[in-house]
């Protein structure tokens, strides 16, 4: 997504109008990034595409890589964010992350140890929660 897009994005959440789906998980996914930066990470990559799998946010803080899944839900919805990763998905995320490294990361100078976390994400009238869980899906790879 280009950066006039983010702008865009932000810009349309005013009153009245609802974002779509698509936007409302490009909204979540540039909160979490703020979040891991303001947290001390870099922020390696955004939506990696691994074949027909795809990680949300890839970050980087020295020799620790944080793959996060970000999640969100719509006003009307009767689970949170985390209730929403499923068995399935969990699963997903796992073999996304293992490819990402066998194919990317483990050739990293100093990089020791990948971790999976999920952050569900909120918005509110007038802000922005985040909901974050450190190790959320284990591996045993790595």
């Amino acid at each position: 997504m280009q950066p006039d897009a983010y702008a865009r994005v932000w810009k349309r959440s005013g009153r009245g109008q609802s974002l779509s789906r698509h936007e409302l998980g490009a909204r979540a996914e540039l909160a979490v990034a703020d979040f891991v930066f303001a947290c001390g990470f870099d922020v390696l990559a955004r939506n990696v595409r691994l074949g027909a799998l795809e990680v949300d946010i890839v970050a980087r803080r020295r020799g620790l890589i944080v793959v996060i899944e970000c999640r969100t839900r719509g006003k009307r919805s009767f689970t949170r964010g985390f209730e929403s990763v499923s068995w399935t998905k969990r699963m997903r995320i796992a073999r996304a992350v293992e490819r990402l490294w066998r194919a990317r990361l483990r050739r990293m100078p100093g990089v020791d140890r990948v971790r999976i976390d999920v952050a569900s994400v909120r918005f509110g009238q007038r802000r922005t929660s985040i909901e974050y869980a450190e190790g959320a899906i284990a591996t045993s790879t790595f």
